[in-house]
């Protein structure tokens, strides 16, 4: 397996993406953007990456923060996240810089392209198939649901998407699946969301406790096996492999 990191600009930031593919295939092959949580580009999304890759993938670990940057202090954290949601579009173009990276490789096929991500990640994805980018599949897992784009930016959705949530998650209430549903169902969207009960936020992730109240923020190993077999299940039906 090849990995690399690749730099690209979103706007005034330099950021910095980690990419991972079988260099031993010479067919071209789908391609997955995976967008971090929260804290930024870390081992965590760069280790999805090469799972991916693993599958036959070219998978994209992109940046998050710029500069390829961890952030693990909470109170900063959130301010650089209340920061980029309070822009118009500020979601979606970080979202779309790391998309224009992966369109260049060579060892893609243009045409099986999806997006996953986690957090905040996942809002990341969801916001590019609502400005109708054409991506196969979305899939979000323990991410937010809300939209902050104008109505001006809004496109028709093309993207199948998977939602996969805690049902105890504190950042994803109940009332934001309720809406997110009704978004889709009039949208006339082609989605599914999966809940998995006595779950929490971070369900994914190993050692999430760590950055967070334990209460709130669980890693689950069932939902984390639950999810990525749907996951995967969703990439062979989109990609016809």
């Amino acid at each position: 397996m090849r990995t690399e990191s690749v730099t690209y600009k979103v706007n005034h930031l330099k950021m910095v993406g980690y990419l991972a593919y079988d260099e031993t295939q010479s067919d071209k092959r789908p391609g997955i953007l995976v967008y971090p949580d929260a804290r930024g580009l870390g081992d965590h999304a760069k280790g999805v990456a090469e799972k991916l890759a693993g599958l036959g993938y070219i998978a994209l670990a992109c940046d998050l923060h710029g500069g390829g940057r961890l952030i693990l202090e909470s109170t900063e954290r959130a301010e650089q996240l209340k920061l980029l949601q309070s822009i118009p579009l500020g979601v979606a173009t970080r979202a779309h810089g790391g998309l224009n990276v992966l369109r260049q490789r060579p060892e893609l096929d243009p045409s099986r392209i999806a997006a996953i991500g986690y957090c905040i990640g996942g809002a990341m994805a969801l916001e590019l198939a609502r400005i109708g980018e054409d991506i196969a599949a979305v899939v979000a897992l323990h991410g937010k649901l809300v939209s902050t784009l104008p109505a001006s930016a809004r496109k028709k959705i093309k993207s199948k998407i998977l939602a996969c949530l805690g049902a105890d998650d504190p950042h994803v209430p109940l009332q934001q699946r309720l809406d997110f549903e009704i978004e889709m169902r009039a949208e006339k969207v082609n989605w599914q969301m999966n809940i998995y009960g006595g779950v929490v936020h971070g369900f994914t992730t190993p050692g999430i406790e760590k950055f967070g109240d334990p209460n709130h923020n669980h890693y689950d190993p069932q939902a984390d096996a639950r999810s990525w077999s749907e996951m995967l299940a969703l990439f062979k039906e989109v990609f016809h492999s």
